[in-house]
């Protein structure tokens, strides 16, 4: 029971429900299961994403290049479908992922062989992908009317009433859960995030695991990029410019640790849903944009605040731990 009170994930989870409720005594239609259920596809992108970033925060590094990633691949597949509108649309998506890995792969690669600081890497590599999106495209725009109409409408549909943007969601929470609890490279992330040094002794390879946490995030990177694209139907430039840090606040809020180590996948997914229901409730009662970027942010740093007692808290124990041994 005790256990249950301090879990970040339940009080997270009743966060969410007690905003509903708030709003919904004002706008009733707010509760509805049809705006619910827009409101978990609106949030679909920035759960994966919060997953691919927690994989890499879990082992004491950080990947402010996401969105970037997701800005290049999403004008890579966009031109290629304009160009090549007979290419079938489950090979552009796998075709998303691989650039993605690859983008990530590259940042992973810097990390583990060059030992550069992961922030000082993917600062780099925001800038450089979000200058190839202008380089590969001219400057341009691809618009819906250049778009294959299979290609807009694959992630518009449903299956079994559930929008299949948020099918991919719960697919790739699902291969991400497997990973983190049910393998041991699930395992080896936590475990390099927690005390890197006693990881090298237990035969964990940390460069090699850092960097494929740098493809994973990657690769789902691709992933929203075309998922992105397809249901925004414009790729620039500008796409998702500064989601980065929204992806990042969604790991902080769900519980994932900067130091490293601590984090679920349901605390991701949670953080997300947090914000994606804050960002839809704000403007249904009148709170101006200024507003809501203020309550936002004060929500991140009352998350940090929680995080870091948690963690001292944690550190106080096996200090106590080890002086009674």
């Amino acid at each position: 029971m005790t256990r249950l009170v301090k879990s970040r994930e339940i009080w997270l989870a009743l966060a969410i429900i007690a905003v509903i409720v708030l709003v919904t005594l004002r706008f009733p239609r707010f509760s509805q299961p049809g705006n619910l259920l827009t409101i978990f596809n609106d949030t679909s992108i920035l759960m994966m994403l919060a997953l691919g970033q927690m994989a890499v925060i879990l082992t004491r590094s950080i990947d402010l290049s996401m969105a970037s990633n997701l800005a290049l691949t999403g004008m890579i597949v966009a031109m290629t479908n304009a160009a090549f509108p007979m290419i079938p649309i489950p090979l552009l998506i796998a075709g998303c992922v691989v650039v993605g890995a690859v983008l990530g792969g590259f940042n992973g690669i810097l990390v583990w062989k060059l030992d550069i600081p992961p922030i000082v890497v993917t600062l780099g590599t925001l800038t450089i992908f979000r200058g190839l999106v202008f380089v590969i495209s001219g400057g341009a725009w691809v618009n819906a009317a250049q778009m294959s109409p299979a290609f807009i409408q694959l992630q518009r549909g449903a299956f079994l009433g559930l929008p299949i943007l948020s099918w991919f969601a719960i697919a790739v929470a699902g291969l991400v859960y497997v990973l983190m609890t049910r393998t041991a490279q699930g395992r080896a992330f936590y475990a390099i995030g927690v005390n890197p040094t006693a990881a090298v002794y237990t035969g964990i390879d940390v460069g090699r695991t850092k960097f494929l946490a740098f493809v994973l995030s990657g690769a789902i990177s691709g992933l929203c990029g075309y998922l992105w694209i397809s249901r925004y139907v414009i790729a620039s430039v500008e796409v998702a410019s500064g989601y980065e840090l929204t992806i990042i606040a969604a790991c902080v809020i769900g519980g994932v640790s900067i130091a490293g180590g601590i984090g679920t996948v349901a605390g991701a997914l949670l953080g997300a849903l947090f914000l994606g229901v804050v960002n839809n409730a704000l403007p249904v009662i009148g709170v101006s944009p200024f507003w809501q970027m203020a309550i936002s942010g004060a929500a991140i740093l009352l998350a940090v605040v929680l995080n870091a007692r948690e963690e001292r808290s944690r550190g106080r124990i096996i200090l106590k731990q080890a002086e009674g041994g």
